[in-house]
């Protein structure tokens, strides 16, 4: 059973975010590159959207692309 369920996961692929206005690849990659940071570094990237603060975290692809893999909404408190 547990072997069944490790071939059902194995299967399951998680969709690639996509960026939202205040995304640092939002609207493409940007113009500069990350040269010094090695391949595989995660970078943070933190903005207000909305009634919401949004942390995202990217990764340096092996082209110096950045490719974004996390996102988290936290809610801003209004008085």
């Amino acid at each position: 059973m547990v072997a069944a369920l490790g071939l059902v996961l194995s299967g399951c692929t998680t969709p690639d975010l996509e960026p939202i206005p205040g995304s640092i690849t939002y609207g493409g990659q940007p113009r500069t590159k990350l040269t010094k940071a090695p391949v595989g570094s995660i970078v943070p990237h933190q903005f207000v959207s909305g009634n919401s603060f949004v942390k995202e975290a990217y990764i340096i692809q092996p082209d110096r692309s950045l490719k974004l893999v996390r996102r988290d909404y936290f809610d801003i408190p209004i008085n």
